[in-house]
């Protein structure tokens, strides 16, 4: 894999296997998984409550889960929090420990350290488990409830598997009862394969200069719902992932 610059400083990896980068060069992995992830997070999840549980899907290069941890840090959130994530490349996770993460992440280190090489970091409000494991075969295995889920894998096209119909069911098999999902897809099949299941679809415009992302959950959010029935009408042929 090669490291590649985005958009906003930050290094991200092109994998050479999926011929696919594991963040938006345009927008920058550490604005992509803020923006995009964990501020929405932080806002309509987090924000107040005394613990959660966060699904990470996949761990890639750790950017989502780093980034949240960095900002509860600045937010001086106390409560206690739980993360889940599954990465099936063991060789990724021990490089993690020598990959050149930006300034904002260096406080860090100790966690990218601990995870690289025993999976996991446990203090006294933090818990972090990442499991090397297939991400559907780690979900048919997971117990929840879980509160929020960074959905987060390749794209549809290199990795369709984790992004059908059946798939999003076991995020509403695990979730909470206001489970908020967020991903940065915004094709109609992902968004109908996650409403087939019941959750309220959501157009996310970040304040900051990034592509548009969606939120989906099985509450309600203060941010412009998208009709999925009425793009169903409209366009006959929209159709969900199916396995």
């Amino acid at each position: 894999m090669a490291i590649v610059t985005t958009g906003d400083g930050s290094p991200t990896l092109y994998c050479e296997a999926v011929r696919e980068h594991y963040h938006s060069t345009r927008d920058g992995a550490f604005t992509e998984a803020l923006h995009k992830h964990v501020l929405p997070a932080w806002e309509y999840r987090l924000r107040g409550r005394p613990e959660a549980v966060v699904l990470d899907l996949c761990f890639g290069l750790g950017y989502n889960t780093l980034v949240l941890l960095w900002l509860l840090q600045r937010m001086g959130y106390a409560g206690r929090l739980q993360v889940w994530s599954p990465e099936r490349d063991a060789a990724l996770l021990a490089g993690l420990e020598s990959f050149p993460y930006p300034a904002e992440l260096a406080a860090l280190r100790p966690v990218v350290r601990a995870l690289a090489r025993q999976r996991r970091w446990i203090d006294r409000k933090l818990r972090i488990e990442v499991v090397v494991s297939e991400a559907r075969a780690f979900i048919a295995g997971l117990a929840g409830p879980v509160d929020i889920v960074f959905h987060d894998p390749f794209s549809p096209r290199c990795n369709p598997s984790l992004w059908t119909r059946e798939f999003f069911a076991g995020y509403r098999r695990l979730g909470a009862a206001d489970l908020l999902v967020t991903t940065y897809s915004t094709a109609t099949a992902v968004r109908l394969g996650l409403f087939e299941n019941g959750f309220r679809i959501y157009e996310h415009r970040p304040r900051a200069r990034v592509r548009s992302s969606t939120l989906a959950t099985l509450g309600r959010l203060p941010e412009t719902e998208i009709d999925m029935e009425l793009k169903k009408q409209r366009n006959l042929r929209a159709a969900s992932l199916r396995d």
